[in-house]
């Protein structure tokens, strides 16, 4: 059984090496070859290109790069099309690997596509190309299948990877004894992006909010992960600017920090869906350059969002769960207030623990064993 595969980013790579277990446990002769990270090699995968070269950060780093990842992508498919593999897995990265699955499709191989890009949220013309190009899509959101049975595009629902990760019941003290944090002290997360131009835009605002906030609580702390060494250092040169009387600023960890808070302040991403599944009360951040807002618009076509919410927790909810600050709206009073709100509030608390605990029921499946087995049914049908 040959199976094609690309993952372009870390979440990717764990998520397709998981599913390469999957496949392994329901066929003893796999072949699985393309681009791919460390943990699908550690899962058997033989990786042409690695990962990384696929990482692209933003509209300058991806014009620059144009010409290489154009090659790279014509590599793979003269490749696949001299062997062909049974069927083709391409794991989010859709600028990419849409591309590279209307290709193999047209030539005869069934593609698979494994997260959906956020069509429900902009570029919802992209379903066309989506129609044309994919011959199964897997998605990780329940309202997800809708769109696609509608488009006529065959969908499974296999649940979110990540509400297998994380557990069902956080264990704050434990998650709080593991980073050295005091038990008796109430604690915000900050968690303002992993990218440079979104710690740039949200980075000062939240520092500036935890500073109003240390004034109004003088028992918080709060603690920042950085996801790596650079983003840590760009942080840290904010907080030289705007100081926090206890604040702490960590590489990695993000999870025990979710764990161990009380509140959570956190960009627009999948940062507020493991804060949903930690059962944490959060206030949902973004904004962007006037020249990233343009081009966001004028990609999509239209200058307002299809759905009245950007974080996940409320779009999965289809409610204001959380508070969203956007844009202009995202000031540091604003921000400050909200947390407060969440920390003066405790049966408001409470009552979203309990919807958030809804959640997690409803995405947590054995995502893995049902993604090899429609991959493996796409591959049979051929």
């Amino acid at each position: 059984m040959r199976i094609g595969m690309i993952a372009g980013e870390p979440s990717g790579d764990l998520l397709a090496a998981r599913v390469l277990q999957g496949l392994r446990a329901r066929c003893d002769s796999l072949h699985a070859n393309g681009i791919g990270g460390p943990r699908m090699t550690e899962a058997g995968f033989d990786a042409w290109y690695a990962m990384d070269q696929l990482s692209v950060f933003g509209y300058v780093d991806a014009l620059r790069r144009l010409p290489w990842l154009l090659a790279m992508r014509r590599q793979v498919l003269r490749r696949w099309l001299h062997e062909r593999p049974r069927v083709f897995v391409g794991i989010d990265a859709p600028d990419f690997n849409l591309g590279v699955e209307a290709r193999l499709r047209k030539a005869g191989v069934p593609t698979v596509h494994f997260v959906s890009p956020s069509i429900w949220a902009w570029r919802g013309e992209r379903i066309h190309a989506i129609r044309q190009a994919v011959s199964h899509m897997l998605v990780v959101f329940p309202f997800e299948t809708e769109i696609y049975q509608q488009a006529g595009v065959p969908v499974t629902y296999v649940g979110h990877p990540l509400a297998q990760v994380i557990p069902m019941e956080p264990d704050r003290r434990a998650a709080r004894e593991r980073l050295g944090l005091p038990l008796d002290r109430r604690v915000v997360a900050l968690l303002p992006g992993s990218r440079q131009s979104e710690l740039a835009q949200l980075a000062p605002r939240f520092l500036q909010a935890a500073q109003r906030l240390a004034k109004e609580h003088p028992d918080l702390r709060f603690v920042v992960p950085m996801v790596n060494a650079a983003r840590r250092g760009q942080f840290e040169a904010y907080l030289q600017r705007w100081p926090v009387a206890g604040l702490q600023c960590l590489e990695g960890k993000s999870y025990d920090v979710l764990e161990a808070s009380d509140v959570v302040m956190v960009a627009s991403g999948t940062a507020t869906l493991e804060a949903a599944l930690f059962k944490r009360p959060m206030v949902i951040a973004y904004a962007v350059s006037p020249m990233a807002l343009w081009l966001m618009q004028r990609k999509s076509g239209q200058a307002t969002p299809y759905l009245p919410w950007v974080g996940l927790p409320n779009i999965l909810e289809k409610d204001f769960a959380v508070p969203e600050l956007l844009q202009e709206a995202a000031t540091p009073e604003a921000l400050a207030t909200a947390v407060s709100n969440w920390l003066t509030d405790p049966a408001a608390v409470a009552q979203l623990e309990t919807r958030f605990t809804r959640m997690h029921h409803s995405l947590r499946l054995d995502t893995p064993q049902l993604a090899a087995n429609a991959i493996l049914e796409v591959a049979e049908r051929g």
